[in-house]
Parts: structure tokens; C-alpha cells; sequence
């Protein structure tokens, strides 16, 4: 109160763009807060980052701050620079009784144009109550990120099962298995991510939700000779539970890498003529992983 009775600026912002209100909201000082708002501080100010100050309380999961600001009309479907909304943060970092706070007040288009659903940033973070609450408010989970979020990935993922299972997290994984998560949304198969991790228990959900154990990653490997495999050939537990799911192991020996091979109708080729095996295989992995 003494800065503020000699002159001191409610909405001044930092270098950054970030003002009193802002900081005082992040710390999850309420009264502080409170008294800079009855100053005339700004509560929709925006960082330069285009962080808002309610994005900054939900931050500390304080629901009081939270409250304070959406009292005062802090608008909950401001999105920062990189597109996310208090709702991404909340579900992120597990603030349920936050989360449960924005869920009616973001608007489908705030998160359509944001081009993620919470339910990746749930699963991302790995929160289980967060995640179980946005499935059963009805949050789809199969919406896929958006071109412009998906290249902030080295592997361009889509959906948020690909989260749950690059970070090995079984729970996630189960909970999006279990509401409908397809297998097959991200341009690498997911069964091909938790192989190569050696995740057991996910390789089997997602078995067992029908993934396909014959993926083959295209982006870069215009054959079909089985992805996986390159990946489990020093794990004979891993290649038996493929090979017990249908996996088939003719097609180490087919290929159709140009139209000299298509015309001849799938031949077989011994595997000590395909050089490009080898080439191919490197690339995919280290395109994702290297």
C-alpha cells in the first residue's frame, strides 16, 4: 500500500510484460491480489509470452486467486502465444479443483483454435484425476493437436495415447484405452513407441485393444518390411508376445521398393541383397530418436 500512495503503477509491466497482479497471482497471494485490483489493476493484462494472469494463478493452483480474478471478469479463454489456455495448465499440472473451476467457462472454440485438448495436457502430465475428469465431462479422446503444436514434437504426435505411452505411464494409457483412445492417430504407431521402450504391460493394452502388430512407419520407409522388429531383436520376450499377436514375420522378406520390385508382384528377395533395409531402419530411428 505505501508504493501504491506514492505513485507507484498498478499495471506497470516488466521486461517480460508481466505486472503485479500477474506475479502476485502466480505466488498465490490473494490479498495482494485483491488490493491491486481494487487499485485499477488490469486483470486481463497479457505477458509478452501472451501468458494471462489468470493463466499465472492457475498456475499455483490457487482456487481463491482464481476465483478472485474470474470475479472480477478475468477471461479464461485468452490463450497465450503458444496457444494454451488456463484450462492446458490446470489439467498439466494437476490442479483438479482448478480444473474443475474452468471446465464450464472454456469455450470449444478458445479450444479449437488453441489446437490441443486438455486431455493431452492431462496426459501429458500424467494426471490420472485430471484426466478422468475431462473423459467424463465429455472431452473427446481422440482430438488430434493440430499441425502447428504437433511440430513442437521431434515425432509429430497427435493424440494424447501417444503421450500416456512415450512416457510409459500404464495408468493414463489404460484410462485412454479404456474411453475409446484409437491406436493409430499419430503418424508413429504407438505400439512402435512402447516396443522400442520395452514397455511389456502397455505393449499389451494396446494389443489388446487391437493395434496393429504390423505397423510400419511410412514417412520415412516407403517398404513394408515390419518396423517393429528392428526393435525387439535383442528381446525374444518382446518378439514372442508380437509373434503370438499375429505378427508376420514373411514380410522381413518382401519388399516393394520400386516399381522394378511392384511389377514383380511382391517377389521375394534373400535379405542379404537388401542393403536398404539397413538404411532405412537407421533412418526411422534416429528421425525420432536420435
Amino acid at each position: 500500500m505505501l508504493l501504491l500512495r506514492n505513485g507507484g503503477r498498478v499495471n506497470q509491466k516488466d521486461v517480460t510484460g508481466v505486472t503485479p497482479l500477474a506475479v502476485a497471482a502466480e505466488h498465490g497471494h490473494f490479498h495482494i491480489a485483491e488490493i491491486l485490483l481494487n487499485c485499477g489493476s488490469s486483470v486481463n493484462s497479457q505477458a509478452c509470452n501472451g501468458e494471462s494472469v489468470l493463466l499465472d494463478a492457475v498456475g499455483s493452483g490457487n482456487t481463491d486467486c482464481i476465483q478472485l480474478l474470474l470475479d472480477n471478469g478475468a477471461n479464461p479463454n485468452l490463450p497465450s502465444l503458444t496457444g494454451h489456455l488456463p484450462i492446458h495448465k490446470a489439467a498439466y499440472a494437476g490442479h483438479y479443483d482448478a480444473l474443475k473451476m474452468l471446465i464450464p467457462l472454456s469455450t470449444k472454440k478458445a479450444i479449437k483454435e488453441a489446437g490441443q485438448s486438455p486431455v493431452h495436457s492431462a496426459a501429458e502430465g500424467g494426471q490420472i484425476r485430471c484426466l478422468k475428469l475431462l473423459l467424463a465431462c465429455g472431452y473427446d479422446v481422440n482430438y488430434r493437436m493440430n499441425t502447428r503444436n504437433s511440430e513442437n514434437y521431434r515425432d509429430m504426435r497427435k493424440s494424447a495415447l501417444y503421450f500416456a505411452v512415450s512416457n510409459g505411464d500404464v495408468h493414463c494409457t489404460k484410462i485412454l484405452l479404456a474411453a475409446g483412445a484409437k491406436t493409430d492417430l499419430d503418424p508413429l504407431c504407438c505400439l512402435l513407441v512402447a516396443v522400442r521402450s520395452g514397455c511389456y504391460d502397455i505393449v499389451k493394452l494396446l494389443l489388446a485393444a487391437k493395434a496393429d502388430v504390423n505397423c510400419y512407419f511410412t514417412v520415412v520407409n516407403d517398404t513394408v518390411f515390419p518396423t517393429a522388429l528392428q526393435y525387439c531383436l535383442k528381446d525374444e520376450v518382446m518378439m514372442r508376445l508380437l509373434l503370438n499377436n499375429g505378427y508376420k514375420v514373411e514380410r522381413c522378406f518382401q519388399c516393394q521398393h520400386d516399381n522394378a520390385f511392384e511389377a514383380a508382384n511382391e517377389r521375394t528377395i534373400p535379405v542379404r541383397n537388401q542393403s536398404f533395409w539397413c538404411l532405412n531402419l537407421t533412418v526411422i530411428d534416429s528421425f525420432f530418436f536420435g
